[in-house]
């Protein structure tokens, strides 16, 4: 159920009474990410968490002197998971390059793509991966004393989700027999069909281009998609008070769990989904519209929003090296001296990065990670935001800066309410999503679930956006452009699970610079040159383990929550764990060919 030590047995890690116990790779993600901590047994606590990645991609490097034209087909295939979001960031960044405004029905489409994106992947992950970790079958290999009040606690929403006690819940959540893990994945291929009916393919889409799409616009296209989506609205009306029932259990069966993977409120959001009546990609104007994003742009320090400037995001991102197997650049000289407004910017970001792989031996009081230090800098401090695992981040952002209000969205200031209209089944509801105290493990999870009941929404905004736009007779779906010789670029979303921006340097026609920064490396990263923790390693780092088993049995539950919580993916390394020292052969046929064809 869970991944075990890498280690058949615990080993002292030469500090008194501290034990050396590593994950790696973690299970049910993308592979390639190691957790490397030491735990201290007496006090049931994580003393210290390295987080490493033994993968190199090198897209930066193999980009240059590309034809712009191709950077959202190639970067796409940087992730299996959310190459569609890859694809929507690069052609925003295109747009901007070229100086393209996409037709309105063509931006309404992109985003009615992408809401699909985030329903599918949250569903997929946050029931089939995470739920794994709170499900009947897992809870009795780590806390039987939970599941057996699980089974005597009332669930305080049953009437809306159907599951009489907690302990029901959990039974639902386990793998491949649980009811609601079986429903989870058949939502999900509604969601995934919803996705290609907007962009042709899953997950790299075929239809997605710079200036807008070539998707066909029609009622019928539109129909479609939403016979699926009120499927999906009606499936949320489920799902969000379950989740709550389940989280809550969490903090009234084990006191003090709010404690286990929280860390100090340092939330990035890039924002989501265009308002095509105000967005027209210019650099000059991205603040503006920036701020009528459907997911507010912005970073959170201390639970205080600082900005919801895509000119300040922009500007702040520091690219920190410390203890990733790198050689540092400052010294090769810049690409953007400044940016389109006048604004210097920084050797440290991605517009001016050289990637300079330096391969080496891993070494945890060293270099130890691919994974660079992505840091946001506020005049004082880099800081080392994290995403929330997406949804806390674009939850909190959207909510403390009151833009956002739809028909079926309005935030409050200190929430998020979603409404979900009257389906075949389930009369209409309203959901809130508040603010809470914790950026901790159950909150990001919490979140998760919330914000699929928002994608949800927004997509009702606009499916009907785009209807109108076909009943006017406004059907074109694309702008065409020309390529610049020289010309910058930057696009702003979210990927599923957070930030992702990508930075583009054209000259000469050609691609000189290209840097995409998704949320991995803010997540993952490992501790920059100034000793500076990245997100896991903080959240992991210090927090307490309530976990039943001894030393000997010990599964690291408590500490694949916290990880898992972010939603983890290092694409797209294959790793290979056989145990005990054994070795693969593989035979070939002398005639060279595949024995087993």
């Amino acid at each position: 159920m869970t991944t075990k030590p890498q280690s058949s047995a615990a080993k002292p890690s030469g500090k008194s009474n501290l034990v050396d116990m590593n994950w790696d790779p973690i299970t049910r993600i993308v592979g390639s990410l190691g957790i490397y901590t030491k735990i201290d047994f007496a006090n049931n606590t994580v003393a210290e968490c390295k987080s490493t990645s033994s993968i190199f991609r090198g897209y930066s490097i193999f980009m240059k002197d590309k034809d712009p034209r191709d950077a959202h087909f190639i970067t796409s295939r940087i992730c299996g998971i959310c190459g569609d979001n890859h694809a929507t960031c690069s052609c925003y960044a295109q747009n901007m390059a070229y100086g393209v405004k996409p037709p309105h029905i063509g931006e309404w489409i992109v985003n009615l793509g992408e809401a699909a994106e985030y329903m599918f992947d949250h569903n997929i992950f946050q029931e089939n991966l995470v739920g794994v970790d709170y499900c009947e079958r897992m809870v009795a290999e780590t806390n039987p004393g939970v599941l057996a009040k699980a089974e005597n606690t009332q669930a305080p929403n049953s009437a809306a989700h159907g599951y009489r006690t907690i302990a029901d819940i959990m039974r639902a959540l386990n793998p491949f027999s649980g009811e609601y893990y079986r429903e989870a994945l058949q939502v999900s291929r509604s969601t995934r069909e919803m996705f290609c009916l907007m962009e042709g393919r899953h997950v790299h889409p075929s239809t997605l281009y710079p200036g807008g799409v070539g998707t066909d616009a029609t009622v019928q296209l539109m129909t479609d998609y939403m016979s699926r989506l009120m499927r999906y609205v009606e499936f949320m009306k489920k799902a969000v008070p379950m989740h709550d029932d389940l989280f809550d259990f969490f903090y009234e069966a084990l006191p003090g769990y709010e404690h286990v993977g929280n860390r100090r409120v340092l939330l990035g959001c890039w924002g989501s989904f265009q308002d095509p009546e105000a967005c027209n990609f210019s650099y000059q104007d991205m603040e503006s519209w920036g701020n009528r994003m459907f997911v507010t742009p912005g970073v959170v320090v201390d639970g205080e929003l600082v900005t919801t400037s895509l000119v300040d995001i922009n500007l702040g991102i520091r690219i920190l090296l410390g203890s990733s197997y790198y050689d540092d650049w400052t010294d090769q000289g810049k690409f953007v001296e400044r940016d389109p407004l006048g604004n210097p910017v920084d050797a440290r970001h991605p517009w001016n990065q050289h990637t300079n792989p330096h391969p080496q031996p891993r070494d945890l009081e060293d270099k130890y990670s691919w994974v660079m230090s992505p840091r946001w800098f506020d005049g004082e401090q880099h800081l080392p935001l994290d995403t929330g695992g997406g949804p806390l981040a674009r939850l909190w952002t959207t909510a403390l800066a009151g833009k956002v209000e739809t028909e079926h969205l309005k935030a409050t200031g200190s929430g998020v309410r979603i409404r979900l209209p009257k389906t075949g089944l389930k009369p209409e509801v309203e959901l809130e999503w508040k603010i809470p105290r914790w950026s901790n493990t159950l909150e990001r999870n919490r979140a998760r679930t919330y914000f699929q009941a928002y994608a949800a929404a927004a997509a009702l905004h606009f499916a009907e956006k785009a209807l109108a736009e076909i009943h006017a007779g406004n059907t074109r779906t694309w702008e065409k452009f020309e390529v610049p010789d020289e010309g910058v670029g930057c696009g702003f979303t979210e990927a599923v699970r957070g930030v992702l921006s990508h930075h583009m340097v054209i000259q000469d026609g050609k691609i000189a610079n290209y840097h995409p920064y998704p949320p991995t490396p803010w997540n993952a990263s490992p501790r920059d040159h100034y000793g500076t923790p990245g997100p896991y390693e903080d959240a992991v780092e210090g927090q307490p383990l309530f976990e039943e088993n001894s030393r000997e049995n010990f599964k690291g539950i408590d500490i694949m929550r916290t990880v898992r919580s972010f939603d983890p993916c290092l694409p797209c390394g294959v790793h290979m764990y056989l145990g005990g020292g054994k070795s693969l052969d593989r035979l070939h046929s002398p005639s060279g060919g595949d024995p087993e064809q």
